[in-house]
């Protein structure tokens, strides 16, 4: 083991924050031969620590030290600065508000990695990612990675071979040097050791075997929301982030959003009122999808590869290639489709010592339509946490003349204030008549959008650095979860405004009173043709990730999907 004087040390370290692991550059006088075998051990700074190297060959003569902290631990700064925390001031404000407060149990600072560390030696290296589903969002990741600067797009995957030739031929027109390869399994480009990440764009049934998948292979992973189709498998995802130390990036774009991130920490340091109510508005108009007769699938669609973990028992066409959103086994309906963005925000807005809410209920149906889908096109959902704060949640996807068109989020505070906007907000007081103009400062994010952000946090090596990490992700995709379970397992009831007395809560009474006078007043519903499913209120704890109280039994049945034996998801404690 080389002497201290053979060490030239780069960061700083020794903040009162543990235990936990923590990485730091050391610049090495005599480096190895072998950069594999860089050396065993870190030394301390007046403090235990056990440690291991994980070694780059660029910048050359470095490694990366990996130590986990245990307090008390006595301050002490090694002469010398953090080359990867030069890139923005976000390092600082996790620095700041471990120092503060530790690790608040709904905060999202998360296991910095060992797998996939030392892959992105620079921030002048290359990427390469590999994008599985192009469909829909796929062809908006491959635009994202193509134009963030030195990613090479190594791999698009899609089990449908038409659509798999189509942006083959898509790409070769836009580039005559197209080195990129087509597969239909991603399996086969995991096996590719230069390959640092994937994007996953799947039905949202793949996407947790698929991140677990690439981090069990140490590659990044950006995934598109929600992070995770039933609640134990997202618990399974952060479990594999922890163990492979891979950074997992939510494609919750909001959370690149600095404008939202001033926001919610105004709301959190006491700048403005506490919050009361989180809203969340998923209102834009769809259509319903008819009714499709169980079939073959078609000769170019590898079907049992699509279906993957979800248990279907026959194809028919409204799976295949968008619909698949509004069936239980592949989807999680509108509220975890495009809701998950807003569930996100308005989860993000809860007191940083929050995690999982301790109840949750929905009230909705699939009004209207008569078709297939199994997944409710109106819902008013409420969850709330141990503090008392509280998520409320609106669907309206059924159209009408008028349509009120709302996909965004509200913020209701103790003192009777009410926060609307994205990004730019304005506020309306107690006994004002007209909102103002709400002037904050820009909230802590890593820049550049929620692509060039994740590129930023794969070559950092650097899972602090995503905007939307792997906790936040699991966080925010349990609430939808706990109030879908809730629908799931409602009873019909009468359409009426006074369809539930929501525990006595005046404020769901309100909200819900509103959703239910435009499903009668706009889109002209009646009781003789409408009723609602009013899911009970379902109790949660926190710490097990189980379902307590009265349908405990039936609850705890929907923490996990049935998962086809040649692909299961795996659990928490076997990734």
């Amino acid at each position: 083991m080389d002497s201290l004087n053979d060490h030239h040390r780069t960061a700083t370290a020794c903040q009162q924050i543990g235990p936990k692991r923590v990485f730091f550059w050391l610049q090495r006088a005599n480096p190895p031969a072998n950069p594999e075998n860089c050396g065993q051990t870190c030394y301390d700074c007046l403090f235990s620590v056990t440690s291991g190297w994980l070694c780059h060959q660029q910048p050359s003569n470095t490694c990366r030290c990996l130590i986990t902290v245990y307090p008390p631990l006595i301050p002490h700064r090694f002469n010398m600065t953090n080359q990867r925390t030069k890139q923005n001031n976000r390092r600082d404000f996790l620095k700041t508000t471990t120092k503060a407060g530790g690790f608040l149990a709904g905060g999202s600072l998360i296991i910095m990695g060992t797998k996939a560390s030392g892959q992105i030696a620079g921030a002048n290296d290359r990427v390469r990612i590999a994008v599985a589903g192009l469909n829909g969002r796929g062809q908006s990741h491959i635009s994202g990675w193509r134009g963030s600067p030195n990613v090479e797009l190594a791999y698009v995957v899609d089990p449908a071979s038409k659509v798999l030739e189509r942006t083959m031929n898509s790409l070769s027109k836009r580039d005559p040097k197209l080195t990129t390869v087509g597969l239909d399994d991603l399996r086969k480009a995991l096996d590719d050791k230069s390959l640092d990440a994937i994007s996953i764009a799947t039905p949202n049934h793949w996407h947790s075997l698929l991140t677990i998948w690439g981090a069990q292979a140490g590659k990044h992973v950006y995934v598109e929301k929600p992070m995770s189709h039933d609640i134990t498998e997202g618990r399974s995802v952060v479990e594999a982030q922890k163990k492979y130390g891979v950074v997992i990036q939510h494609g919750t774009q909001r959370r690149s959003n600095a404008g939202i991130a001033g926001l919610h920490q105004a709301l959190k340091t006491g700048k403005l009122p506490r919050l009361k109510i989180a809203y969340g508005y998923c209102c834009k108009p769809r259509n319903g999808i008819g009714q499709k007769p169980l079939t073959d699938p078609p000769a170019d669609l590898n079907w049992d590869h699509w279906k993957g973990p979800a248990v279907i028992p026959q194809y028919h066409a409204n799976y295949v290639p968008y619909n698949w959103h509004w069936f239980w086994p592949s989807g999680n309906g509108d509220l975890n489709n495009q809701g998950t963005h807003q569930l996100d925000v308005a989860r993000w807005a809860i007191d940083d010592d929050q995690t999982h809410p301790t109840r949750a209920m929905a009230i909705g149906g699939r009004m209207q339509w008569g078709d297939q889908g199994e997944t409710p096109n109106s819902m008013f959902a409420m969850a709330e946490y141990p503090n008392g704060q509280m998520v409320f949640f609106n669907v309206r996807n059924v159209n009408y003349k008028g349509y009120k068109h709302q996909v965004y989020n509200e913020y209701y505070l103790e003192d009777g204030s009410v926060i609307t906007g994205e990004g730019n907000y304005k506020i309306l007081r107690p006994g004002a008549s007209q909102p103002e103009p709400l002037k904050l400062e820009s909230g802590d994010i890593t820049p550049g959008g929620n692509w060039k952000s994740f590129i930023a946090a794969v070559r950092a090596g650097d899972p602090n650095m995503a905007n939307g990490n792997a906790l936040d992700a699991h966080y925010g995709c349990v609430l939808g979860h706990m109030m879908n379970n809730s629908y799931r397992l409602g009873k019909e009831v009468e359409f009426s405004k006074n369809a539930s007395e929501f525990g006595g809560n005046a404020d769901a009474q309100e909200h819900f009173g509103k959703l239910h006078s435009i499903l009668a007043d706009g889109v002209g519903l009646t009781k003789s043709d409408a009723k609602y499913v009013l899911g009970p209120a379902l109790e949660f704890d926190a710490k097990t990730e189980r379902f307590t109280g009265a349908l405990a039994d039936q609850a705890n049945k929907l923490l996990k999907d049935p998962n086809n034996p040649d692909y299961k998801v795996p659990m928490p404690s076997d990734v």
